[in-house]
């Protein structure tokens, strides 16, 4: 895929107009108008083209163009399914990839335009086959092996097994205030990125947690597949692992949490600092910084707050064990988007680039993050621009406030970090 501003977009709604001439959207198709199917009609008519979406747009807010909103979206949408716009279209292919999948639009539709839902059923179309990222392709054949996915946990350390067998770090004090008992079974989902990356997450979990069983066979959610263009896989997927994973199931990723959500039901999905909420969970000590105690913000997760709605548990919980910090775009994308930030690297960088300068102005000591893709995202751009700040993982930081001595933010000789506790 190309950078955004790499394609020339001399016509707003592509090489053949698409009823956008001049910045304006067309106008919804009449009723009974025939279509290709490949979009669901109902979900397509919905838009009213009346431009509530637009401010709300990362992509929108870096290009000012009328095609890289969700309203100019839809109106390709529209032209592709009357075949007023050929599916080799270049402008089609473009804009289903610069689309973050961020879904704020949702937020602020007056009319309950499934956005997410619609972007998927356009990459199922648009990325089928060959047409699909080869970065995409690859990542989403190795998360499809259950048996790799279990092997580098094995690697990597992550928590397992019921009640889990606590190695040194796993042993750190349970909260002094432990959530109520559940009424049913929670299992703990190991993401598919995390649990490879960031194996620590689901150990600081059982910390806070000891409830929580982890099941050793589990595969991955599916959400992944769902955006790139499988979403029948992703599907299929988020079902087996229901399956695999008896009661409630409880994650560390808002972009699982949704997409397992939209499959499973909301009453059997659970993100961690909603599970916390729930539970009455109090966290234990705060997390201090040279003797004082530190100053945290948040990064929302997109799919969280846009697609389940769950903004003030993270901050509550963050606030309980440090001074919260509220940034401005804490609830825009931070860029990372999925696979976004490896498919279009300098597009990621310039959602991203903001939002770093808002961390650098607030002097906070911590980032707390809801989804790994949005913990890798932030600790590759602070240590880009030599940040003192530190990104951690939700489940780390209260965690890591039970701690006797927290570790440093700041990077240095000998310094701690918080991950390793």
């Amino acid at each position: 895929m190309t950078d955004h501003d790499s394609v020339d977009h001399s016509s707003p709604c592509g090489s053949s107009g698409a009823g956008c001439a001049g910045g304006a959207p067309g106008p919804a198709p009449a009723a009974g108008t025939p279509g290709l199917g490949i979009f669901d009609k109902e979900l397509l008519d919905r838009c009213i083209s009346c431009g509530f979406c637009l401010p709300s747009c990362p992509t929108y807010a870096l290009t000012g163009e009328e095609t890289s909103s969700p309203r100019g979206r839809i109106t390709l949408m529209r032209a592709l399914e009357t075949g007023d716009l050929a599916p080799d279209d270049p402008t089609l292919a473009e804009e289903s990839s610069f689309c973050l999948g961020c879904r704020a639009c949702e937020t602020v539709c007056p009319a309950g335009v499934e956005y997410g839902q619609l972007l998927e059923q356009w990459r199922d179309h648009q990325w089928g086959g060959r047409d699909r990222p080869w970065i995409a392709r690859v990542l989403m054949m190795l998360v499809s092996r259950p048996g790799l996915l279990r092997l580098q946990g094995l690697v990597r350390r992550h928590a397992r097994g019921p009640g889990g067998k606590a190695g040194p770090r796993d042993a750190t004090p349970a909260p002094s205030h432990p959530p109520n008992a559940p009424e049913q079974p929670v299992s703990l989902m190991l993401g598919c990125v995390e649990r490879g990356l960031y194996p620590q997450v689901s150990r600081a979990v059982r910390r806070l947690c000891p409830e929580v069983d982890v099941p050793a066979s589990q595969g991955c959610c599916g959400a992944l597949h769902a955006h790139n263009g499988d979403s029948a896989t992703g599907e299929k997927l988020a079902r087996t692992l229901g399956g695999q994973l008896p009661g409630t199931i409880l994650t560390t990723a808002g972009g699982c949490a949704a997409h397992l959500a939209h499959h499973l039901g909301r009453d059997r999905v659970r993100e961690l600092s909603e599970y916390l909420d729930e539970r009455e969970h109090r966290p234990a000590g705060q997390v201090t910084v040279d003797g004082r105690r530190a100053r945290a913000a948040l990064q929302d997760s997109c799919h969280l707050r846009n697609g389940l709605g769950v903004t003030r548990p993270p901050r509550e919980l963050i606030a309980e064990v440090a001074d919260y910090v509220e940034l401005p775009g804490a609830g825009q994308c931070c860029g990372a988007a999925g696979t976004y930030a490896l498919l279009r690297p300098a597009d990621s960088r310039k959602v991203l680039d903001p939002k770093l300068t808002e961390v650098e102005t607030a002097d906070v000591d911590y980032v707390v993050a809801l989804n790994p893709g949005c913990l890798r995202q932030l600790e590759q751009g602070l240590r880009r621009v030599r940040s003192r700040a530190r990104a951690i993982h939700l489940a780390e930081f209260l965690a890591l406030a039970a701690e006797p001595e927290p570790g440093r933010p700041d990077s240095g000789p000998g310094a701690a970090d918080p991950r390793e506790l």
